[in-house]
């Protein structure tokens, strides 16, 4: 009897940890249910039982570390300080390497919604400062009692778009966002992504001589080649975060077997956060962590 016990205890403990390790990820916040990367996206996040937050950074023209996924206002829910909707046509012109953050500020990003996300409310807010997000976030946890997380930070970075909507250099992005990571949060809380493999090859080395703390780093991928993208980076990163649709088991085995995680984006349905948990990734990035409850 006292073996029968023991056994399921340690069943039970098994899944528990095993329900532990797995990465939910809040894309954007919440995207689907909030307006994207704005304080009530994180903080809708957080109450749905998300491990990390995902979010990206911009800069602005007097070098603040905005919390945005474009370089620019974006047509489908900016809104300009005097009411009047941000048209497509305006989009390049509203590029927040170009604006202070005072103006940035000053535009809304979620009282019109998000015609994408018909499930997104509607809420008055702003493109946040990382440090106005992560003050916000940690004070949040404290105040509802909330497991604590990790942040999941994509440096929104091209390199068509050097000098022109970020900086010139990926070393001065890279320093400007390294910065406030390490004044608000302890690098293992954080793990720095991007699509931009010479952000992540610097990052790489300034970690490897010791000018970095050693903050995990994530190689996003839309072509979804772990080993063209291992090669091409010269290391193994800490996450391989691809493009959900076309993972494979095998390509998820190819990692692990590299000692290497795996965490798609951006996986929006139950039966697909099913499919592709099946397959053995280590954690999901979704816009509905609430959807995510019954995997």
């Amino acid at each position: 009897m006292k073996k029968y016990i023991l056994t399921i205890c340690c069943v039970l403990a098994y899944t528990q940890m095993f329900a532990q390790s797995f990465d939910l990820e809040g894309h954007r916040g919440a995207r689907g249910l909030m307006p994207e990367n704005t304080i009530p996206a994180f903080k809708k996040a957080l109450d749905l039982g998300v491990t990390t937050l995902e979010m990206d950074v911009c800069i602005s023209k007097d070098k603040k570390v905005v919390v945005s996924h474009e370089p620019y206002m974006n047509a489908l829910y900016a809104t300009k300080p005097n009411g009047t909707e941000v048209t497509k046509a305006e989009e390049a012109s509203l590029n927040l390497y170009q604006m202070t953050y005072r103006q940035i500020k000053q535009f809304d990003t979620g009282k019109r919604g998000n015609v994408l996300f018909p499930e997104q409310e509607k809420v008055a807010t702003h493109k946040p400062l990382l440090s106005e997000t992560i003050k916000a976030c940690e004070a949040y946890i404290k105040e509802k009692g909330l497991k604590a997380v990790q942040y999941n930070i994509e440096i929104k970075s091209e390199e068509k778009e050097y000098g022109i909507s970020q900086p010139e250099t990926v070393e001065e992005f890279s320093d400007l966002v390294y910065r406030e990571i390490i004044k608000y949060l302890p690098a293992n809380s954080v793990i720095l992504q991007s699509f931009d493999f010479n952000v992540l090859k610097f990052w790489h080395k300034q970690i490897e001589t010791k000018q970095y703390k050693n903050i995990a780093l994530s190689a996003l991928d839309e072509k979804t080649n772990p080993e063209k993208a291992f090669e091409e980076l010269g290391f193994l990163p800490s996450f391989y975060s691809p493009y959900y649709k076309t993972l494979t088991k095998e390509q998820v085995q190819f990692c692990h077997d590299k000692n290497v995680k795996v965490v798609p984006w951006t996986v929006n349905t139950l039966e697909d956060m099913k499919k592709i948990k099946a397959t053995g990734v280590d954690g999901l990035i979704t816009d509905y962590p609430n959807r995510a409850k019954d995997l």
